[in-house]
């Protein structure tokens, strides 16, 4: 299967190792610095029949590649995904999926209508222990699931914002809970039955100046099964990322999902003991090098199973909506101080434009 990377920054070596691993053959790569492409093709010794394009359209044209990964700054995600699908190409796009709910309901529209697949890039649902937790889940052990939570305790400084100026950015970013948090909170709405009822948000800028968006968010929610979560996710930790955690507790269960991307499980207790905790924790186990962990190469598996056997991906497009959601609606909250009910029909970071304006 042909395949094209578009974007060659922080994440694109999760995509070149996830590809090559699945044995895609790797036909272009693509980005506005070609310096960032001369790296990736040493970094990963490709071949010299890989092709490098600066014009993402110029390469889809020539190459035609019948999967492509889009791996650009955020606020670029819709426009590149629905130009790629005018080439027949299917997707995986990087979180998040867009910046806007119109945007994300036209790639959704579009994929249906050409029958192309289209996968958000939210790894984490791959992990070892998200899996095993989402097998409790689905076999219904917690009995009624009572509320969860989503802690991201994260550091991003300067130096950060720095190496790329759309971060933090309104129009191509949003803020640390669209950012950094996007993961964990799509893993709260995903374990608690997905449907919320309604939102209540606070967001801050309380030591990153320099940026336009938030560095601190922190929200309520109900769900329509009667369940509620807590969301509390920054980037202000001092002085380096400290733990990405998700806690589910239910009638007859509590779960504790830890480490630097929810990778570790902490905590295993039903009142069903089909399993011994310490054999779970021991088994269910990653020490990933980075907070990115190693979700990439099952989803990449996930996705050309997809394409071969004309199914949805694992994570699809619709579920990169319901997380986008999530967070636009805490951050509508947050501006307008009200409670923001869901579905929402009409929302982009672009409206919190000067939120934090003095």
């Amino acid at each position: 299967m042909k395949y094209a990377l578009i974007g060659c920054g922080r994440i694109s070596p999760n995509h070149i190792a996830a590809a090559k691993a699945n044995d895609l053959e790797i036909g272009a790569i693509c980005d506005v610095s070609p310096a960032n492409m001369r790296d990736k093709k040493l970094k990963f010794d490709l071949a010299d029949t890989v092709k490098q394009y600066t014009d993402y359209h110029e390469m889809l044209e020539k190459e035609k590649p019948e999967l492509v990964a889009i791996a650009t700054e955020s606020g670029k995600h819709a426009q590149i995904a629905l130009d790629c699908m005018d080439y027949g190409c299917n997707l995986i796009i990087e979180k998040p999926i867009a910046l806007s709910i119109e945007d994300a309901d036209k790639i959704i529209g579009k994929a249906r209508r050409l029958n192309l697949k289209v996968c958000a890039c939210h790894q984490n649902r791959f992990n070892k222990s998200i899996q095993k937790i989402r097998e409790a889940v689905d076999k219904n052990r917690f009995g009624r699931m009572f509320y969860g939570t989503a802690h991201i305790r994260w550091c991003r400084d300067h130096e950060y914002y720095d190496r790329a100026a759309w971060r933090g950015t309104w129009e191509q970013d949003g803020g640390a809970l669209m950012n950094q948090c996007i993961h964990n909170i799509d893993l709260l709405r995903w374990m608690m039955g997905d449907e919320i009822e309604e939102v209540v948000g606070m967001t801050d800028r309380l030591n990153h100046d320099y940026i336009e968006a938030e560095d601190l968010g922190i929200a309520l929610i109900k769900f329509k099964n009667g369940a509620y979560g807590i969301i509390e996710g920054t980037t202000d930790i001092y002085p380096r990322n400290l733990e990405e955690t998700l806690y589910l507790f239910g009638e007859k269960g509590t779960v504790k999902a830890g480490g630097q991307s929810v990778n570790i499980i902490e905590e295993w207790r039903f009142s069903d003991m089909l399993d011994d905790p310490e054999d779970v924790k021991k088994r269910f186990h990653e020490n990933p090098p980075n907070v990115y962990g190693y979700g990439h190469t099952p989803l990449y598996a996930d996705v050309i199973e997809a394409i071969e056997k004309d199914r949805q991906p694992y994570v699809d497009a619709e579920a990169g909506k319901r997380a986008l959601e999530l967070v636009l609606a805490i951050y509508q909250s947050a501006a307008t101080g009200s409670i923001v009910r869901l579905p929402l029909i009409q929302c982009r970071t672009e409206d919190f434009r000067g939120r934090f304006n003095v």
